[in-house]
Parts: structure tokens; C-alpha cells; sequence
């Protein structure tokens, strides 16, 4: 155990047990309040799942929208949301999540600090369904300076390894090959920090501002109780910390678990690219005293590749995001055929790498690989490929469509004709098979310089030809510790246990199976943060109404001063 901001106590007020944003949303709340905070880290870095995020918030209704003149509203969000979790979940996390999250919003903004680049044009993925908005509820975080604000608690911050970039500079951007490298190394240098970690490091400012204790290196192992209420935490060391007011899990999901994910997910999980220190801790610690489970099922799906990309030394997996939504790419399943919208967002097309049919058997779509060709890795590249390198051993490359196909097993003809069928309509700019470039959603991740008439299409004509294949992968499970609409973990009769609460990857999640847009993993689980910060400080917050949300907002952030 290693103290990396404050001193060693025999209790504090508050126990948060894990360090990613809903964590430290709940310590950094319950900080400001004036209640005593330590924040216990299993690993060697402080920040989770989090600081290796792209660090977006989704968050409805927001009073940057109401300052754009963007128009937005709860019952449209909450019809949005419910449509794309395709009527799962519970009503009453749903209600927090969308009721409280732009003061939480606010909050952090307000009284710690943090600063947000309002993102106006950045459309919900889910274009399709009732309630969606072509922009207006994403944030994401500035660049921030960690080395100014946390000096040398900077080189106990989790990161992922790439250099500071805005997510709105990379939507911009599109291919890295198109990044001002120059002006990153500088930013690099001077300190900057992007995305996930900028969020982590900007709450981490806030908690040493306000004094918090900060513990890499403690693992926590068991909840203490007395008569029914949660007092403590043992670590799996044997050393116990007193809780005078709270505990609050908050470990992440158990994705890195392979017994208890192969057990508990819907379907298997082949890959991730969170922290391998999340396998489930939290979620064991709530069911050892009678801990209520909900939402095991699901997971934040993404498509990714294996190419040899480490996570704390743990072979990790790799998010595919402009490598399959760039013109000039094709995704096709074991037959050499497209299965679906390439383009479309991640956690959808994730699904389709997982369907069954009507028989109960998976449908032969796996192995997927990406198709692209030679003018594709001029243009763009292909994650830190670059035309010219030696190619990696990711990549399969052959000169034509029917080596290529002969070396992923496929029947060359069924390839050939997949390619030329996508080619004659790329060159129109059309997608009569699964109407990829249709949505705002599509064309926003599109390339707007391509020389073809859609942004997201374009044809594969120019050999050598590559493949790159693609699993079912996932950011992080999103179920476990069941908790009501104020982070209370409720026991097996659906009673709040006294004194504990949970937040983050560790619970279910507001949205259960949805995923509405860009940042709504962190939008709701910063938001059931807030609300147990402010609850475990005897501030529960009211919903305001939009016409009263001015004046009683201000009077919120004075109460907690």
C-alpha cells in the first residue's frame, strides 16, 4: 500500500474502493462537502478504465446545449434511451441518470474545476430511433496540464499511452496519418494530458485540493459490518480501514475475470483494452453480505483487433474505429461476404460478431476480418502502420482479392464478388445492402476530403490487398452490484444495506444493454457518483424543472461549498 497524496488514518469518513471516474466523482463530491476521503487503488496507477477512455460524457439536457440554443429535453433523451436498450433496464436508474446528470455536470464544473470542449455536432449513434439529437449532448474534456496541477503525483496517473489529443481534433482529423505530430510531441513535453486522462487528472486536482488520501498498491478484499451496516474495508493484506460514514465500491467490471465473464456475459469475450486489474472485486465484496446482482449479461462491445498492444504487461486488445469506418474499407464474415454497416458505431456492430439464429447456433460471421487495399494505407494507414513499413504480422497481405481470400480460407469468387459488388456502388456513393453513409452518425466519421461522392464510401481497386482480423471485444463489463436511483447497494429483498453504495463499471448501468452515444458509459456513471457523494454528505439533490433550474442550481453548488 502506497500513500500517494495525504496521510495514513485508521478510518476516514469516506471509503471509495477503486479510482476511475466514478469513483473519484463520488470522492471528489463528498471531498467538497467537508467529509474526510480515501481513495483505494488495487493497482500501481491511479484512474481505471477511465483514463484510458476517450473520456466523453453523455449527458441530456444539458445547460451547454440550453447556451447554444440547441433544444433538448428529459422526456426526449429518456425515449431515446429506452428505444436503444430496447426496453431493458430499470426505470429508476434511468431517471437519475438523465434527471441529475447536468448538475452533476455543473458540480464538477463549478466546484471542481473541471473544464468540458461542448461538442455540438457529434450525433447520437442511434440516428434511426425517436428522441435522438444530431448533437448536443457530448463533452469531452480540454486539454489540461497534469504536471502544473498534480506534479508529482502526474507519474501515478494511468495512461494510454498516446499523445494528447482531443477526441474532437481525432474526429477531425480522421486518419492518423493526417495528425499534426510535431504540435503533439510539444503539447507531450509541456505537460498536456487528453481525453481519459485529462478527466482522471482534473478530479485528481480536486481531490488533493480538498485534502483527500490517495492509495495506489491496496486491494480490497472484505467489507466490515456491524449489525447489518457496513463499517469498513479489509484489504487483502489484513490491514482494515474504518468507515465512519460510507463505502463505496467502485473497482470496475470483471471483464479480466475469464471464469466469472464466460459464466455471466451474454456472449464470449475475446478481447479488452481496460486495466487487466478489473476482475470483479467489488462485485464479490457486495455478494459476500448479501449483495443484490443485476445486468451481468452485458458489456460496453466493441470491435477490436489483436496486434500485440500490452495493458499493464497483459496482452490487450485494440478499438477499431476509422480502420472500418474510412472509405475504402469492407468488413466480411468466414464466406467472404459483408454482414453489416461497417460504419455504424461500435457497440452494435460488436453485435453483429455475436448473433445466433433461430436454431441457437452462432452464425458463422467469425472469424471477421477488416479488407482494405494499398491506396486505403497510403491515404490513411492502418493504426500505427504507415505504406512503406514491413508489414506486421496483424496484417495478411496478398496482391489480388483471390490470394488474399485463399489465404483467410475463403472461396476467392465469394470475395471477388463482395468487392466489386461494393466497389460499383461506392462509386456512386451508396450502400443499397446495409445503407452505410446514410446516417449523420456514418458521415461524421467519414473522410469529408474523399474523392468519392460519400464521405464513408469508397472503392477497394489498387492491390497489394490487406485483411486484419476482428473479435468481440469489449471497454468493460457494465453489470453487478444492484443500487438504487442514489448508488445505495441494495440487498436480495431490494433494501438499501447501511452504509454502502457502488458506482462505475461495478453496478448495473443506468442505459443497461443501450448505448446512445458518445461518452454514455461516463455520463451516468459520473452522475450515480454525484448522487452518492451527495447523498453519503446528507445533500440528496431535488430534480429541477427546466424553467427552475437557473436560480436553484446556484443555490446547489453554494449548499455544498
Amino acid at each position: 500500500m502506497k500513500f500517494v497524496n495525504g496521510t495514513a488514518s485508521e478510518s476516514y469518513d469516506v471509503i471509495v474502493v477503486g479510482s476511475g471516474a466514478g469513483a473519484l466523482t463520488t470522492a471528489a463530491t463528498a471531498a467538497r462537502a467537508g467529509k474526510s476521503v480515501i481513495v483505494l487503488e488495487k493497482s500501481g496507477l491511479l484512474g481505471g478504465t477511465s483514463a484510458v477512455s476517450g473520456g466523453m460524457l453523455w449527458v441530456a439536457d444539458n445547460h451547454h446545449a440550453r447556451e447554444a440554443g440547441i433544444t433538448d429535453s428529459k422526456e426526449a433523451a429518456s425515449e431515446y434511451v429506452r428505444a436503444v436498450a430496447r426496453g431493458r433496464g430499470r426505470q429508476e436508474l434511468l431517471d437519475a441518470a438523465l434527471n441529475f446528470g447536468d448538475q452533476m455536470l455543473r458540480f464538477v464544473e463549478e466546484e471542481c474545476g473541471l473544464r468540458f470542449i461542448f461538442l455540438t455536432n457529434f450525433p447520437d449513434y442511434r440516428q434511426d430511433l425517436p428522441g435522438a439529437m444530431p448533437g448536443g449532448r457530448t463533452v469531452e474534456p480540454e486539454l489540461f496540464n497534469s504536471r502544473a496541477a498534480l506534479g508529482a503525483l502526474t507519474e501515478h496517473v494511468r495512461t494510454d499511452g498516446r499523445a494528447p489529443f482531443t477526441m474532437q481534433e481525432y474526429e477531425t482529423w480522421g486518419a492518423f496519418t493526417k495528425f499534426p505530430w510535431d504540435e503533439l510531441n510539444e503539447r507531450q513535453a509541456e505537460g498536456l494530458v487528453a481525453k481519459g486522462q485529462a478527466l482522471v487528472s482534473m478530479l485528481l486536482a480536486s481531490l488533493v485540493r480538498d485534502g483527500a488520501t490517495l492509495v495506489t498498491g491496496a486491494r480490497g478484499h472484505r467489507l466490515l459490518t456491524d449489525d447489518g451496516r457496513v463499517t469498513g474495508v479489509e484489504l487483502e493484506t489484513g490491514e482494515i480501514i474504518r468507515a465512519n460514514d460510507a463505502v463505496v465500491l467502485a473497482t470496475g467490471g470483471f471483464e479480466w475475470d475469464k471464469a466469472l465473464a464466460d459464466s455471466m456475459l451474454a456472449s464470449r469475450l475475446y478481447t479488452m483494452c481496460s486495466p487487466p486489474s478489473n476482475t470483479g472485486d467489488g462485485l464479490r465484496m457486495s455478494q459476500r453480505i448479501g449483495g443484490q446482482t443485476r445486468g451481468t449479461r452485458e458489456a460496453w462491445w466493441a470491435p477490436m483487433s489483436i496486434t500485440g498492444d500490452l495493458r499493464d504487461g497483459a496482452p490487450a486488445g485494440t478499438l477499431l474505429r476509422f480502420e472500418r469506418q474510412g472509405p475504402g474499407s469492407i468488413m466480411v464474415n468466414r464466406h467472404g461476404r459483408r454482414f453489416a454497416n461497417e460504419s455504424q458505431n461500435y457497440n452494435d456492430l460488436a453485435r453483429s460478431l455475436q448473433s445466433w439464429d433461430s436454431a441457437g447456433n452462432q452464425t458463422l460471421n467469425t472469424p471477421a476480418h477488416v479488407i482494405f487495399d494499398h491506396t486505403y494505407l497510403e491515404r490513411y494507414g492502418i493504426l500505427a502502420h504507415r505504406a512503406g513499413d514491413p508489414t506486421p504480422a496483424y496484417l495478411i497481405e496478398a496482391p489480388t482479392i483471390a490470394e488474399l481470400a485463399a489465404k483467410l480460407n475463403v472461396a476467392p469468387a465469394e470475395l471477388e464478388a463482395t468487392v466489386a459488388r461494393f466497389n460499383e456502388f461506392a462509386l456512386k456513393g451508396e450502400d443499397p445492402d446495409f445503407g452505410r453513409g446514410e446516417s449523420a452518425y456514418d458521415k461524421y466519421w467519414g473522410d469529408d476530403q474523399n474523392p468519392f461522392p460519400n464521405p464513408s464510401l469508397g472503392p477497394l481497386q489498387t492491390g497489394p490487398f490487406y485483411a486484419m482480423e476482428v473479435v468481440n471485444g469489449a471497454f468493460g463489463t457494465n453489470g453487478g452490484v444492484a443500487t438504487d436511483g442514489f448508488a445505495r447497494v441494495l440487498d436480495v429483498d431490494n433494501q438499501p444495506i447501511e452504509g454502502l453504495y457502488a458506482a462505475g463499471n461495478t453496478t448495473e448501468n443506468a442505459y443497461a444493454a443501450g448505448y446512445p452515444g458518445a461518452g454514455a458509459t461516463l455520463g451516468p456513471i459520473m452522475t450515480m457518483g454525484y448522487l452518492a457523494g451527495r447523498t453519503i454528505a446528507g445533500q440528496s439533490p431535488e430534480y429541477r424543472s427546466p424553467e427552475n433550474r437557473g436560480s436553484q442550481d446556484a443555490a446547489l453548488v453554494g449548499s455544498v461549498r
